[in-house]
């Protein structure tokens, strides 16, 4: 953090983004990451991990609506979600709005994550914490899918990028962990980075996903704090048919359940498979 009252993301060497600091709301070195919260005037409410940015209030809501609604929509009757990190919440609060979720375990490494988000990021969980629903686990996500007797329709992996605690989540013996414990006709899905900058995460995913999953491959949201391009959420299944779910059946489903989106609906669901050919290539490669 530079001395102007400008924070300096540090994700790329030689580019990126700054953001005017208007005040600190909390800024401390958890037992894992250095963590801030800060108020900005363009995007409000703004988190950042070890020197990247996480989310901000103002564009939070497309991402958490792609990552969550997308899987559970194409699953159609996910009773029971795995949400791998996430501890602001956002995640959390989408699930639920699914009247199908019996059941949703969130782990997360960093319990100071979720108490400081839950004090001076309330719009992200919206009360969701307190939900009968759920159970949080404080601790590893690659140990709890290695271990748990637990079983789910849907795993969300949100994770930071595959920098510090992260790195974890983006390894071959987490993806193994996902497949032992996902339900049949189940889906996994994760956050993957901005693909025109972090072309590599897309590839090493696809290639350490594939042991595992006969169905592997990513689509696209377009979320503004992540700056670079389109951001690229992996997706794996044993079943190719949830990602080619037709348009009329997800428009079924999404009327049934009766949520509001801003970001999402059944077409940018639909659209969103549709990736660069520089995506397809190296995936192919």
């Amino acid at each position: 953090m530079s001395q102007d009252t400008r924070y300096l993301e540090s994700l790329y060497p030689g580019y990126g983004q700054s953001f005017t600091i208007d005040k600190v709301l909390f800024h401390h070195q958890t037992e894992h990451q250095d963590l801030i919260i800060f108020e900005n005037q363009e995007m409000g409410r703004v988190m950042a991990l070890d020197g990247v940015i996480q989310t901000t209030e103002r564009d939070e809501f497309i991402y958490h609506e792609m990552l969550t609604h997308t899987p559970l929509f194409a699953h159609g009757n996910a009773k029971s979600v795995l949400i791998i990190g996430g501890g602001d919440g956002g995640i959390l609060r989408e699930v639920l709005k699914h009247p199908t979720v019996e059941r949703v375990t969130m782990v997360e490494i960093d319990q100071q994550v979720i108490e400081m988000c839950k004090e001076y990021l309330p719009n992200h969980s919206q009360g969701a914490y307190e939900d009968a629903r759920v159970q949080v686990v404080i601790g590893d996500g690659k140990d709890f899918v290695a271990n748990s007797d637990g079983r789910f329709d849907v795993i969300i992996s949100d994770s930071t990028d595959p920098i510090g605690p992260g790195e974890a989540l983006f390894t071959s013996v987490f993806y193994e962990g996902c497949k032992r414990i996902l339900n049949e006709g189940g889906v996994f899905v994760a956050q993957n980075g901005v693909c025109f900058m972090q072309l590599d995460e897309v590839t090493t995913t696809a290639k350490r996903l594939s042991p595992y999953f006969a169905d592997r491959t990513f689509y696209c949201a377009a979320v503004p704090t992540y700056v670079g391009g389109v951001m690229t959420l992996a997706w794996a299944s044993q079943d190719p048919s949830l990602k080619t779910v037709a348009l009329d059946t997800l428009q079924a489903r999404f009327k049934a359940a009766g949520l509001k989106t801003r970001y999402y609906t059944p077409e940018v669901h639909k659209g969103a498979f549709a990736l660069p050919r520089y995506v397809l290539d190296a995936i192919e490669a």
